[in-house]
C-alpha cells in the first residue's frame, strides 16, 4: 500500500495530483470552520456565565459607588469567572423606588487556526446581559400591640451584615409580669432599639386592672377601658420616647439576614426563633390582628419577605404556656411590624432578565 501510495505521489503521467492539492484547500477549511466554530461556541458560553455572574456581583455595590468604580468591578469579576475579551457597563439604573437594573455586554476576537487557512485570523463573539432588582426592606419599624401572660418574656430582633458571620441585636422588647393574679396576666412591656452596647428606650406599656369603678378613677387620658375573654377589666397606657415615636425604627439596609427570637425563662421550650423550624410554628404573621395564621411547623420564615413593602404587618408569639396549633387570639405576645424598602445590597431579590 506504501508503494502504491508512493508511485501515485511521484506519477508524471498523470493530472490527479494537482486535482487533489487544489480540492483538498477547501476541505481543511471545511473541517477547520467545525474546529474553530466549536471553540467559538464554548468560548462564548463560557463569556455568557462569566459576564451573568460579573454583573449579578455590582448589583449589590452600595448605591453611592461611581459609574468608573462599577465598571472596573464589572471587568475584574468578569475576568475571575474566566471570561475573555472586554466587560463594558451599557447602563446603570436606580429608579425612585429602588428598582434596580443594569445592561452588560462584552466582546472578544477569538484567534482562529484551521480558519486562517482561508484568511480568517479572528472571529468576533458577542454576549449581553440585563439584570433587574426590586426594592427590598432597608427599615423596620416595631409598635408593640400588648403582651400577657404570667410569664416573664423578650423578643429580640438579630440581624448578620454583609460579609459578617456573628449575629448583633437590633430590638430588643421586655415583658414583665405585674402579679395582679388575673387569668390572662398583664404587665408592664419596654421596647429599646440596641445600636452595639447602646440600648435606647422607645416604647413603654403598663397595664392595668381592677374594677371598673377604680379603674374608671384612674384612667389616663387616651386609654380604654377593656374587658377580656376571662371577665377581667383592664387599662394599657403607652408611652413613646419621643412622644411624636412610632416604636422600634430599625435600620436592615445592611444586613443580609434577620431573625426574631423570644426568650421565656419559664417556658419549654424556653428559646424560640423564626429561623428554627422546631419553634418557628409558635409565630403568628398576617394582615390583621384577627388574621394572622400560624406558622406551619418545620418552617423557616424569612423576616425581609415576612414584612411587606409600605405595609404594615402583624405578628404574635405564643410564649410555650398553651400547645400549639391554636387561634392567635390565645398568643401572649402582639406587635405591628411596617416596612420600608428601597435599594438594598441583599442580592436575593436580583434576577437575569436576559
Amino acid at each position: 500500500m506504501l508503494r502504491l501510495a508512493g508511485k501515485f505521489l511521484t506519477s508524471r503521467s498523470g493530472s490527479l495530483l494537482p486535482i487533489f492539492a487544489v480540492g483538498i484547500i477547501p476541505m481543511i477549511a471545511a473541517v477547520g470552520l467545525s474546529v474553530d466554530y466549536t471553540t467559538a461556541v464554548t468560548d462564548k458560553g463560557s463569556m455568557q456565565d462569566a459576564l451573568d455572574a460579573a454583573t449579578l456581583a455590582i448589583m449589590t455595590l452600595p448605591p453611592t459607588t461611581t459609574t468608573a468604580a462599577r465598571l472596573q468591578s464589572l471587568q475584574d469579576q468578569f475576568k475571575a469567572n474566566n471570561g475573555q475579551g472586554t466587560a463594558t457597563l451599557n447602563s446603570f439604573t436606580i429608579a425612585a423606588d429602588g428598582t434596580t437594573a443594569a445592561n452588560t455586554s462584552a466582546s472578544y476576537a477569538m484567534p482562529t487556526n484551521f480558519m486562517q487557512v482561508a484568511q480568517i485570523s479572528t472571529v468576533q463573539i458577542g454576549v449581553t446581559s440585563s439584570v433587574t432588582k426590586t426594592p427590598s426592606l432597608v427599615q423596620a419599624t416595631f409598635k408593640l400591640d400588648k403582651a400577657s401572660g404570667w410569664w416573664n418574656k423578650t423578643v429580640y430582633l438579630w440581624g448578620t451584615q454583609f460579609g459578617a458571620t456573628t449575629a448583633q441585636k437590633l430590638m430588643q422588647i421586655t415583658y414583665t409580669y405585674n402579679g395582679y393574679g388575673d387569668p390572662k396576666g398583664y404587665g408592664t412591656t419596654t421596647a429599646y432599639t440596641v445600636n452595639g452596647s447602646t440600648t435606647t428606650m422607645v416604647q413603654k406599656q403598663v397595664c392595668t386592672t381592677g374594677t371598673l369603678k377604680n379603674l374608671q378613677k384612674s384612667l389616663p387620658t387616651g386609654s380604654v377601658i377593656q374587658t377580656d375573654s376571662y371577665g377581667t377589666t383592664y387599662y394599657c397606657t403607652n408611652t413613646f420616647y419621643p412622644s411624636t415615636g412610632v416604636g422600634a425604627a430599625i435600620d436592615v439596609s445592611q444586613m443580609g439576614q434577620l431573625y426574631l427570637e423570644m426568650d421565656v425563662p419559664s417556658g419549654s421550650p424556653n428559646v424560640l426563633k423564626s429561623n428554627d423550624p422546631t419553634t418557628s410554628n409558635r409565630l403568628f404573621i398576617g394582615s390583621a390582628e384577627n388574621n394572622m395564621p400560624e406558622i406551619p411547623a418545620g418552617t423557616t420564615v424569612d423576616i425581609f419577605t415576612a414584612v411587606p413593602c409600605g405595609q404594615t404587618a402583624y405578628q404574635a408569639w405564643e410564649d410555650g404556656g398553651s400547645a400549639v396549633p391554636e387561634d392567635v387570639s390565645q398568643a401572649d405576645f402582639f406587635y405591628t411590624v411596617t416596612g420600608k424598602c428601597d435599594f438594598n445590597q441583599r442580592p436575593s431579590q436580583t434576577v437575569l432578565t436576559q
